[in-house]
């Protein structure tokens, strides 16, 4: 497929989501693809099939972050991706809002070593590769409750793996769980200070949701949630 196939394809598939995209963005994106495309024939880096650019791919890999982009609480905030595997969300998220400091967290050293290789060839600043798993983190001082938002799609949600994830948010923070088309919005069990806040659905055709649940600040309330849909 060449460039102007993938930009096509690209802009179609952001026009049908209600997004526009610059032509920077769509080169970020693009340069992104093709060295996951490259690196995964060596490494496994995602179960998706990626050559000539399959809808499934492109719709997981580059248009659903960009959708999520525009929840983030801002064009400056602190973002810790949990179990970042071959890099998306987060990539993704950061050429959407490249002003967001990124951290990366992934356990597997070769999946670490493109994620570093990704940052570099992208020349995305303000991002973080770190090689652990997230609950060797939680001790950091530099860490704790320092993120404005924590995505995690590759992790599998459980209340205990929330709240431990939930020390990396500051209080009003928020996390972001990309879930399929099975499984409920958000566990039964959430406990404060952890409250559900909004599910938006970003893809008709996969069902596809972004949940959205908030830290609650000491001694606040817990907010009323909303359902949005796209």
């Amino acid at each position: 497929m060449t460039t102007r196939e993938f930009n096509d394809r690209l802009r179609r598939k952001a026009r049908r989501a209600g997004l526009s995209i610059s032509p920077e963005l769509a080169e970020g994106l693009e340069a992104y693809y093709r060295l996951l495309e490259l690196w995964n024939q060596k490494i496994n880096l995602t179960a998706l099939q990626l050559s000539d650019a399959p809808d499934e791919a492109m719709d997981r890999l580059l248009i659903e972050p960009l959708l999520a982009a525009r929840f983030l609480p801002g064009p400056d905030c602190r973002v810790i991706d949990v179990g970042s595997g071959g890099g998306s969300p987060a990539i993704p998220m950061k050429l959407a809002v490249p002003g967001i400091q990124m951290w990366m967290v992934e356990a597997k050293t070769r999946k670490c070593a493109f994620l570093r290789e990704a940052t570099r060839q992208l020349a995305l600043y303000d991002t973080i590769v770190e090689t652990a798993r997230y609950e060797e983190l939680l001790t950091r001082p530099d860490l704790h409750e320092a993120m404005d938002v924590v995505t995690v799609r590759a992790v599998r949600v459980e209340v205990r793996v929330l709240m431990g994830l939930q020390a990396f948010a500051r209080p009003g923070g928020q996390m972001f769980l990309f879930r399929g088309r099975t499984g409920p919005d958000v566990p039964a069990t959430l406990t404060p200070p952890l409250a559900w806040q909004a599910t938006h659905r970003l893809f008709d055709s996969f069902d596809n949701r972004l949940v959205i649940i908030r830290k609650v600040a000491l001694g606040g309330g817990v907010p009323r949630g909303t359902v949005g849909q796209f």
